[in-house]
């Protein structure tokens, strides 16, 4: 076995590796379980030659199990979404040819018709976590590792593949960055087909020799509970969920506020990612944890690039600068490079953490790629006194109306601190007249709802350093209901309905 993380566990021995609802594990029994997974699924095979093995696990020590299992039988995990319906299930197994299916019996009413139609081996987890133990095959570190999904906001998702090279780039960089240690113990709350669930919090985690406390989905009481009761040191979520945690906090009595702020101060990191941290929410953690936030940058195919410092200002608003063994560059539509500060640019990823290749999309994977191996990750950013600054997305977040380009982060931004607005989302729609019409969904903070006309005298002053004409400002007022679970692209369809 070359697999650099599987063979790093092996010398943590009995050292504890998760916790979840069933119990406590060590990382050796994690070891015996994934070796009885791999040999339940080789089914007499030698070596499963990067066969695709998809599975729908819940988080915990089958989950591990399973994910280590497909690598040492030689497979490509596929981990599927919980939450995801039928069909999106159906197209990752179609898209990725998948041979075998893992399920937890959780799941298996749910999965068992996709079997229908299909060259699928349905495999349920306790009949793999139960198998003999048979020889493994040695593995690669050049070998493909995992597919997940992007999320696919302007085509169907694509598979984005990395090697088992790429995630140990991924995990090491991390490592060194925020100083992980054995004696850690990190909380997971977030989804496990993802980077920033799988890489960043376990993987990190069982590289270390650290602890993983697993959650089987986020709740705010719970986490709050776990802060109190478990000797944590690390914990990382997304925006969302730190709101939800804040609005959990001021909701408490005040003695139950002040535990649950000394909690958090004895951690030693908190990190959020995966969107853009609102400034008004990072203030707000620091006043009730004592922590300011590290926000850090990355996405599915490059892992993490950026990144603000563990020791040193973390700046608001900024994602830091490159991570270890990250070269980082902006350009301009041309491909220029830029060198001055406050320049807008394309940012432009290159090392070992890169992605391999998009799933059986070769014109998409070489259209993401600049001649001399780049990769193009879609994002525009500026650099302000050596720190990385987002403007969003090129493709949704940079907007161009009346001769100008204006990133809709930073008008969210602006638009936060209204005190009758508690959430945002700012699209750019198609208009004869502006090139793009720069419109707002706001959810207030209160039923009572917001007057528009009023809001866009207030955004006039404030909008005006970011040279957006609030002339074709548009704003549509939200139910609060809605907080969180509106998209950009459901947005620019709102204000498309009404044009």
């Amino acid at each position: 076995m070359s697999i650099p993380l599987l063979a790093r566990a092996r010398q943590h021995g009995d050292r504890l590796a998760i916790v979840d609802a069933a119990g406590e594990h060590s990382y050796a029994e994690v070891g015996a379980a994934a070796w009885r997974v791999a040999s339940h699924i080789l089914n007499g095979r030698d070596d499963l030659r990067e066969a695709r093995v998809a599975f729908m696990v819940p988080p915990g020590f089958d989950y591990v199990a399973v994910q280590w299992g497909v690598w040492l039988a030689g497979g490509v995990a596929v981990p599927l979404c919980l939450s995801h319906p039928l069909p999106e299930i159906e197209y990752v197994l179609d898209d990725t040819a998948a041979e075998i299916l893992i399920v937890h019996p959780d799941f298996e009413a749910k999965l068992r018709p996709a079997t229908a139609g299909r060259d699928l081996r349905f495999v349920s987890t306790p009949d793999a976590l139960a198998a003999d133990e048979a020889p493994l095959p040695e593995i690669e570190e050049t070998r493909r590792a995992m597919i997940l999904y992007t999320s696919g906001t302007t085509s169907r998702p694509k598979g984005v593949v990395t090697t088992h090279r790429n995630i140990e780039a991924q995990i090491t960089s991390l490592i060194e960055a925020w100083a992980w240690r054995a004696d850690d113990r990190i909380l997971h709350v977030l989804p496990l087909h993802h980077t920033h669930g799988i890489i960043n919090v376990l993987s990190c985690a069982l590289w270390a020799g650290a602890a993983c406390e697993m959650l089987h989905a986020f709740d705010a009481e719970t986490v709050w509970q776990r802060f109190v009761e478990s000797p944590l040191t690390l914990f990382m979520a997304v925006p969302t969920i730190y709101v939800r945690l804040i609005q959990a906090w001021e909701g408490a009595g005040e003695a139950e506020q002040q535990k649950r702020s000394e909690a958090c101060e004895k951690m030693r990191l908190m990190v959020s990612g995966s969107a853009a941290l609102p400034v008004s929410v990072l203030a707000r953690w620091c006043e009730i944890s004592g922590h300011t936030l590290l926000e850090r940058y990355g996405m599915t195919e490059i892992g993490m690039a950026l990144s603000n410092p563990l020791h040193g200002e973390r700046r608001p608003g900024t994602v830091g600068q490159p991570l270890p063994g990250v070269d980082l560059r902006l350009v301009d539509e041309n491909g220029s490079l830029i060198y001055e500060e406050e320049a807008p640019g394309q940012v432009q990823v290159r090392g070992p953490a890169v992605f391999l290749e998009y799933w059986q999309r070769p014109d998409a994977t070489q259209e993401a790629f600049t001649d001399d191996g780049w990769f193009r990750t879609g994002d525009v950013a500026l650099v302000e006194d050596g720190y990385y600054r987002l403007l969003g997305r090129s493709s949704v977040d940079i907007i161009k109306t009346g001769g100008e380009k204006v990133s809709a982060l930073e008008i969210e931004e602006v638009l936060r601190k209204h005190p009758h607005v508690a959430e945002c989302a700012v699209v750019g729609v198609p208009d004869a007249e502006w090139g793009e019409r720069v419109c707002a969904a706001i959810v207030c903070r209160t039923d009572e709802g917001l007057d528009t006309e009023t809001l866009r005298v207030w955004a006039k002053d404030h909008l005006a350093p970011f040279k957006v004409p609030t002339r074709c400002l548009f704003v549509a007022d939200l139910p609060r209901n809605v907080m969180g679970k509106v998209t950009k692209p459901e947005v620019k369809e709102l204000f498309a309905d009404r044009s």
